[in-house]
C-alpha cells in the first residue's frame, strides 16, 4: 500500500479496478485548510487522462507491473505470434492489442510487453525503426519543393508518406509513435 506523499511520474496504481499510471503530481500546502496531492493519471488501457486529488491519508495499492522483451516470429491470421526472450515461450498477441503500429512490424523485431496480473496491457515497440522502402513512384528531378512528399510501401506493407528524393530499396528511418518519416538512412555500401 502507498500514499499520495509516495507518488512519482511513471508509478502505476489500482485505483477503483482501473490501472493508471502517474504522469504528473504535485504536493499542494495551502494557506486554508489541509494538503493535497493533485495529479495526472494515465490509464493504462484506454489511455485516457484524467486530473485526480488526493489527501495526503489516502491508501492505494501500487500495481506490478511486467514488462518482458519479446521477438515477432510470425503472423497467422489476426493472431500474431512472439517469443519470450527469457523462457523461449510462445506468445500469441491479438491484433487489435498491437494498435497503428502493427504496419511497422518485421521478423525478428524486438519490443516490450507490459502486461497486468498476467493480461497483456500493451506492446511498445521502439521509439524509432529503420525500414526498407519496396516501392515507390520515382521523384521528379528538380522538383525540391518544400513539403512535397508521396507515397512509399515499406518492406512491411505499410504505407507512408516520404518526401520526393527517397526512391526504392532506400532505407529509412520511422518515428512509431506519429507513423511518420524521419530521414533517409544511408548504408556503408552506397557511393
Amino acid at each position: 500500500m502507498i500514499t499520495p506523499n509516495q507518488f512519482k511520474a511513471g508509478l502505476a496504481i489500482d485505483l477503483d479496478g482501473g490501472l493508471y499510471t502517474i504522469v504528473e503530481y504535485q504536493h499542494v500546502k495551502p494557506g486554508k485548510g489541509g494538503a493535497f496531492v493533485r495529479t495526472k493519471l494515465k490509464n493504462m488501457r484506454t489511455k485516457k487522462i484524467i486530473d485526480k486529488t488526493f489527501r495526503p491519508d489516502e491508501k492505494f495499492q501500487d500495481a506490478f507491473i511486467e514488462d518482458k522483451k519479446i521477438q515477432y516470429l510470425y503472423q497467422a491470421g489476426s493472431l500474431y505470434y512472439f517469443m519470450d526472450l527469457e523462457t523461449f515461450e510462445e506468445i500469441v498477441i491479438e491484433k487489435e492489442k498491437l494498435e497503428d503500429v502493427v504496419g511497422f512490424l518485421k521478423d525478428n523485431m524486438e519490443v516490450l510487453m507490459i502486461s497486468y496480473k498476467e493480461q497483456i496491457i500493451e506492446i511498445r515497440f521502439p521509439s524509432f525503426i529503420e525500414l526498407k522502402i519496396a516501392h515507390t513512384e520515382p521523384g521528379i528531378k528538380g522538383d525540391t519543393a518544400k513539403g512535397s512528399f508521396k507515397p512509399a510501401t515499406l518492406e512491411t506493407g505499410a504505407i507512408i508518406q516520404v518526401p520526393l528524393f527517397v526512391n526504392e530499396n532506400d532505407s529509412i528511418k520511422i518515428d512509431t509513435r506519429t507513423g511518420e518519416y524521419v530521414e533517409r538512412v544511408l548504408s556503408s555500401t552506397r557511393p
